[in-house]
């Protein structure tokens, strides 16, 4: 049994999985409480699905880009458990795990996050018929005007967007751009997990020494101030 673990912004989302079958998930509003409420959410997934820790082979988390608190406590709980436990971990891209729920379109599929500072943190997915699965787009930091030079067909704009955000996609892209309702576009860790299975069936693991959350922009700390 692998655990799947999303914590990048507000929503957060856990996953209980073997192979690629879902055993349980859970996926709530947080805000800011990942550090209390994670494990306690952990512990009842669990105890629903009639299991313990001792089962788990394998963990996948998700990488970010989203809150720095969210992500940290994230990949910090993913990291403590695979040293733990002794078993493998698999970061996975929080704009590509959103992405990958409309692989199934077939058309180029545009991630995006709301970063604060009138910017948008984004990433360009296609699944097309000889390649499959890739990314057209790294994650990066952009705005919604700026992404008109980057958006040239029809394409899926999924993610977590505000109403704003929504409305200058349907003003900028027009016919071009492909809103999900907000159900749609909900974060789901059973995404994660199938991402992860792709890279834990043929061993392609992370080293959980070294594995760091996916950061775009510094955090406020650490920034200097302008004199």
């Amino acid at each position: 049994m692998q655990i799947a673990i999303d914590t990048s912004t507000d929503i957060a989302s856990l996953a209980l999985v073997q192979g690629c079958e879902i055993i349980s998930e859970l996926t709530w509003r947080c805000g800011q409480n990942h550090t209390v409420e994670l494990f306690p959410s952990l512990d009842f997934l669990l105890k629903k699905s009639g299991r313990d820790t001792k089962s788990v082979d394998g963990i996948f988390v998700a990488m970010g880009p989203g809150s720095f608190n969210g992500l940290r406590v994230g990949v910090s709980t993913a990291k403590g458990l695979a040293f733990s436990l002794g078993i493998p971990i698999i970061g996975i891209s929080t704009l590509e795990s959103m992405a990958y729920q409309h692989s199934i379109t077939g058309l180029p599929v545009c991630a995006v996050l709301n970063a604060g500072r009138e910017e948008i943190a984004v990433a360009i997915y296609q699944n097309k018929p000889r390649k499959g699965w890739s990314q057209l787009a790294a994650e990066h930091l952009t705005t919604v005007n700026a992404l008109t030079r980057e958006v040239k067909e029809k394409t899926v704009f999924c993610g977590e967007y505000n109403p704003a955000t929504a409305l200058q996609l349907k003003k900028l892209f027009k016919s071009k751009a492909i809103l999900p309702t907000p159900a749609n576009r909900l974060r789901r860790s059973a995404y994660i997990a199938e991402l992860g299975h792709k890279r834990f069936e043929v061993g392609d693991f992370d080293n959980p020494s070294t594995l760091q959350p996916l950061y775009l922009r510094r955090p406020p700390i650490t920034e200097r101030k302008k004199a």
